[in-house]
Formats: structure tokens, sequence, C-alpha cells
């Protein structure tokens, strides 16, 4: 199924959109892993699943198609692969297209991807929407294309106006639904979407939930993402940072108490960033599946 009409779907139906997100395990050896996660997180019937894209974007050694293709095939699961430019040649692009047609893989995650320390850059491509752009241009209406956006600003961005400035150009290049980076304070997706409805952008936000339940993620995943922190998330890891349970089960609650507020707010989707954990992802849908 294409993507924006699943929004569609279920904004008739009265309710948001549940996904997650998955990324290909570092070493094919450990390939079954994905598999055996996928397995255990159907409990929760996620609308659709994405996986992200190799790091670097190396297309020679990047599972993502072959994941997203067995999830839909083998759990009947709609997916969402991930697709980078920035270490990427239009030939590499166009081959990965040709991967996605062959697999029956109806929607791309159209994204510029990390500038990753070592790895060449190729500079055909400098933005996602001239990703966006290109996959039109080879497929036409084929693939459903959907697009990252950041509710306080791309942190390259000199100011949030630019940053919306550049969704624009990624909508008007064919992203017609948007995933959220990560955050933590809802305050700033409401006033994001309201930013985005003065600039004119009406497609289907999901807000991006990660949980933070181990101390690990606490300067690998927030101070990386930029995200702003609201008291009651610090006061959380001020009095949970020493204790790995206590710190487990508080991160699940702020996640639940994060993606409730944000549904009776009429959200348009939830996309739980599950890091390959499956009980944490079970954690936070058992916590919300009554208003799903």
């Amino acid at each position: 199924m294409k993507i924006p009409e699943l929004y569609r779907q279920r904004k008739e139906e009265g309710r948001p959109v549940f996904s997650l997100e998955v990324f290909p395990p570092k070493r094919k050896s450990n390939m079954n892993s994905i598999y055996e996660a996928v397995d255990r997180l159907k409990v929760t019937e996620p609308d659709f699943i994405s996986v992200t894209y190799g790091a670097g974007g190396n297309i020679a050694d990047n599972s993502t198609c072959d994941i997203a293709a067995t999830i839909k095939k083998k759990y009947g699961i709609e997916t969402v692969a991930h697709l980078t430019c920035i270490n990427s040649t239009r030939e590499d692009v166009k081959v990965m297209i040709q991967r996605f047609a062959d697999s029956d893989i109806e929607n791309v995650m159209a994204l510029r991807g990390d500038i990753v320390p070592g790895e060449e850059i190729k500079r055909e491509f400098a933005h996602a929407n001239e990703l966006a752009i290109e996959i039109q241009r080879q497929c036409h209406d084929d693939l459903e294309i959907l697009g990252a956006c950041y509710p306080e600003g791309h942190y390259e961005a000199r100011s949030i106006e630019e940053d919306v400035q550049n969704l624009k150009y990624k909508i008007g290049a064919g992203a017609k639904v948007l995933i959220t980076q990560l955050f933590f304070d809802n305050h700033k997706f409401y006033d994001f979407i309201s930013r985005l409805g003065e600039s004119g952008i009406f497609v289907p936000v999901s807000a991006g939930i990660m949980p933070i339940v181990k101390s690990s993620q606490i300067e690998k995943t927030v101070q990386l993402s930029g995200a702003s922190l609201p008291h009651d998330f610090t006061e959380m890891i001020a009095l949970y940072e020493h204790d790995k349970d206590g710190l487990y089960e508080a991160g699940i609650d702020f996640a639940v108490r994060q993606c409730r507020e944000l549904i009776t707010h009429g959200v348009d989707g939830v996309h739980i960033y599950t890091m390959n954990d499956p009980q944490v992802a079970i954690s936070v849908w058992e916590g919300i599946k009554d208003l799903l």
C-alpha cells in the first residue's frame, strides 16, 4: 500500500498511524536478529515499518532493500525503505530504485544522509529534495516519497524559517509524508506544526519518538540529536542515571506519556525508533494501544 493512502485511511477512521523503525545489523551474519525482532514486533500491528539505510550509504554492502522486502512478504507489514544520497551517484540511485521495483517496495524515505568521516562524498546530490526529484524522474508515481523533518530545525540550518523553506522544496520535489527527528518536548512539536501550516505545508507528519532506557543513549542519542530537554526529562535522567532498572521503567513511562499526549492532541502518526529492541517498542505500544 502507498503510505499517503494509509494516512488518509487512518484520518477517516479518526486514529493515528502507528509505525516503527528498524535498522540493518552491522554484520550480515547477524541478519536473523532483525527478523527475530520483527517476529516479536508484529504483535503491535504496525501500519508500516521503515528500514534505515546502511551507514555511509555503501550500495555494495546494503541490506535495506532485502530486509524491507522480506518484512513485507513474510509478515504482511507495509515497509518504507530509506535511501540516502550524499554518498551516492545517480547510477547508484538508479540501481537502488530498480532493486525496490524488483522487490515490490512502493515507499521510500528520501534522505540526504549523514556525512561520515572517511567516507567519500560523491557530490552528485547535496540535499534530499534533489534525491526526491531524481526518484520522481526515474519512476514517476511508482514510488511514494517520504521525507524527514526537524521540529527544532536541522542543525545545519541558519534558522527554523530557513529549515521550513527547505521543507517546502522537499515537498515540491514529491515528498507526501514527513517523519520527524526524535524530540522530547511536545510543545516544540506543536509549534513546529503551527509553523508548517502558516507556511502552507499540510502533508501528514508523524512524530518520531525514541524511548531513552539506557544511560549509554543519553550522550550518544540525546546530545547528537540536538533536541531540547524539558524539565521532566532532565529530572528523570538525574534521578535514574545510575539506576539501570529505574531508568528503563522511567524511560518507557516518559515515552508513553509523550505519545498519549500527542495522540490526544490529534497527531497524524507516532513513529517509534525501536533501536532494534522489540521489548522497548512493545512496552510503549502497550501503554498507548487503547488510543490506536
